[in-house]
């Protein structure tokens, strides 16, 4: 007996599917920044440790834009459910200027860090802030996926993409930015309290 797919068994099928690629990829980046912050663990027994560094006021900043935007996508999921296609285009052009915004402080936290007479690399670099910046860098560059897959999102918005019957692509964008958020709050607390 042969068994026939219908078009929403497919379609549910193949959302099952994305969302288990992405949440493999989500836990092998979480591998990755598990062993950067156990490094960073281990290297504070170094004599050469800065034992005073403060994080940034930038970094708290970002930590308020990046949590903005998962606050956004999530409402533009919301909006995007219900067809309102002006209040979904609106959320997700906040979350890009919260992006923009989040990606920004981070660079303006850099410079407050140089400017406070510590240097990422050099021979008057030290190793606490070397690590930080390994850490914030590879996290920018996860980000840097979310952000051509938010404008991705963005194009297909504007083009009619997405409804209340087709949010695929909007709800795996979400899931991705609260995954980055989760984890840029997570290396925040972790940087702030590991000293």
């Amino acid at each position: 007996m042969e068994v026939t797919m219908t078009a929403e068994d497919y379609k549910s099928r193949t959302a099952r599917s994305y969302k288990l690629i992405l949440l493999f990829a989500m836990v092998s980046m979480t591998m990755m920044f598990a062993g950067l912050t156990s490094a960073y663990v281990v290297s504070q027994s170094r004599a050469d440790w800065l034992k005073d560094f403060q994080l940034p006021s930038a970094f708290y900043f970002s930590t308020l834009a990046i949590l903005g935007c998962s606050v956004t996508f999530h409402l533009a999921k919301k909006a995007i459910q219900k067809d309102n296609q002006s209040k979904t285009t609106s959320l997700l052009l906040a979350t890009l200027v919260l992006g923009i915004l989040f990606v920004v402080l981070q660079f303006v936290g850099f410079g407050q860090i140089v400017e406070n007479g510590y240097y990422f690399t050099g021979s008057a670099s030290s190793i606490t802030t070397t690590f930080l910046y390994i850490v914030v860098i590879v996290h920018l560059l996860h980000l840097a996926g979310g952000m051509i897959s938010l404008l991705i999102i963005i194009y297909n918005h504007f083009k009619q993409k997405y409804n209340s019957g087709q949010t695929l692509g909007i709800e795996l964008g979400a899931m991705y930015w609260h995954f980055l958020d989760f984890l840029w709050v997570y290396l925040f607390l972790f940087l702030y309290f590991f000293k």
